[in-house]
């Protein structure tokens, strides 16, 4: 398969091309030029089917031209192997409990798919080393040097917004050490997002150092998370056939948004033939895509920091890309997808009265997404809300909110546990680039 730049003016790039450099030539982001439709049988066997199987099936359709069938099954087993359980919050609402990886974020799956690719794609250069170069504003930077810690040839940097992340957070990728270094930006994740980009326009560089970006604006990051959205509606469509109902309502997600990597592969399922109704972007106080879905107009500002902070993002890289799928019409968008933006006030009310009344601990993402979702949603429809982190690493603002003490999982808490090793840096382009060309003399 091929991909294009969403900008336009960049040559067409094999999968290899388009995870090796991360963005384009143009500085777009890659898109396949056809997305492929599953089969039919496929989508009814979806109910009998494990996560992996799930995730092997999409995973061939999507690249078995590209990767050795035998390898990308290795790859899918291995990045796969955990669960993710859906739980029932209400009637006809459901929670997608995408927490169950080694850093319980969500973003465990497409991290750990990418470093297994990138490492596919690298093993015959073995001269040849690779700098993944990532921003975080919270669980990218936990998922992202996890999934590539230890990789031969991969040296990991990943740029944080200081004070900006749980305790939790910060330690997932402050102790690791071998081949990650974690560096302490003072300023916010707009910032830290703004070097990364500055860093992969500036071509001596990234020439220099083979950079490449583990953030969802890689490809092999970014179409990974449409695993899940199969595997979640085999999971409905499981509940409603053991009720002996024929047709099952239509499907609504409830997706907590900051760059929109997640949403955007939902669209990609979608288009490939999975019986998606809609989506609803749920979001903080960041509310630009709200706002563009009401005006008609894009337009990033500032990031605010807020208890959801992983969604803190003041100009969404992956909306470029739900543009593109949408052809560059406001209305098409809309037609796909609705939004919800809520305050720090309001996402505490939601998580203290959902425990109250049904005894679910959302974290704040999570409340997000319910709220968004029980607000949304209409007769004839079931939805589910994704839930992206474990509440434990928002342990704090959950005491604080709600009152409640969250029991820490032990692959959590052996985090805690480690030392922080982080490098302070100042926020601009100057300071990221004089340590980069410091650091591989």
């Amino acid at each position: 398969m091929k991909y294009y730049s969403t900008s336009g003016s960049a040559p067409l790039a094999t999968l290899e091309e388009a995870v090796v450099n991360g963005l384009a030539p143009d500085k777009g982001l890659y898109l396949p030029v056809s997305i492929p439709q599953i089969d039919r049988a496929f989508l009814r066997e979806l109910p009998h089917l494990s996560l992996p199987e799930v995730a092997y099936g999409v995973a061939t359709v999507l690249f078995g031209d590209d990767i050795d069938k035998s390898e990308l099954k290795r790859i899918v087993f291995e990045t796969m192997s955990f669960d993710i359980p859906l739980t029932t919050v209400e009637k006809n609402i459901y929670s997608l409990e995408l927490f169950h990886g080694p850093t319980a974020a969500f973003k465990d799956v497409g991290a750990r798919f990418m470093a297994r690719v990138l490492g596919y794609f690298t093993r015959k250069e073995r001269e040849r080393r690779i700098t993944v170069l990532v921003a975080t504003s919270g669980d990218t930077g936990s998922a992202v040097a996890n999934g590539f810690l230890g990789v031969p040839g991969v040296d990991v940097i990943v740029l944080y917004p200081e004070g900006l992340v749980s305790d939790i957070q910060e330690k997932q990728f402050t102790t690791l050490g071998q081949n990650v270094t974690a560096l302490e930006v003072r300023g916010t994740f707009d910032d830290c997002q703004s070097m990364v980009k500055s860093a992969f326009m500036d071509s001596e560089l990234k020439k220099s150092l083979n950079l490449t970006s583990a953030n969802s604006i890689n490809i092999a990051r970014f179409l990974p998370q449409s695993f899940y959205y199969f595997y979640a509606y085999g999971q409905i469509k499981s509940i409603f056939d053991k009720r002996d109902i024929s047709e099952i309502p239509e499907v609504v997600f409830s997706v907590p948004s900051g760059n929109f990597g997640n949403l955007c592969a939902g669209l990609v399922a979608k288009r490939m033939g999975l019986p998606v109704k809609r989506f609803i972007a749920a979001n903080n106080s960041n509310d630009i895509v709200c706002k563009y879905l009401e005006s008609g107009k894009f337009e990033p500002r500032a990031s605010v920091a807020t208890i959801a902070n992983a969604m803190d993002v003041g100009n969404p890289s992956n909306f470029e890309r739900i543009l593109d799928l949408c052809s560059g019409s406001h209305e098409a968008v809309k037609m796909e997808i609705s939004g919800k933006a809520y305050s720090d006030s309001q996402i505490a009310e939601t998580i203290t009265g959902l425990y109250n009344r049904t005894g679910y601990l959302a974290d704040p993402h999570g409340a997000c997404g319910y709220r968004a979702l029980s607000e949304s949603l209409s007769n004839g429809e079931v939805g589910l809300f994704l839930e992206t982190a474990h509440p434990a690493k928002f342990r704090d603002t959950i005491l604080d909110i709600a009152g409640l003490e969250v029991e820490i999982p032990e692959r959590l808490a052996a985090y805690m546990r480690g030392k922080k090793q982080s490098i302070p840096i100042s926020a601009g382009y100057d300071a990221l680039r004089s340590f980069l060309k410091q650091s591989h003399r």
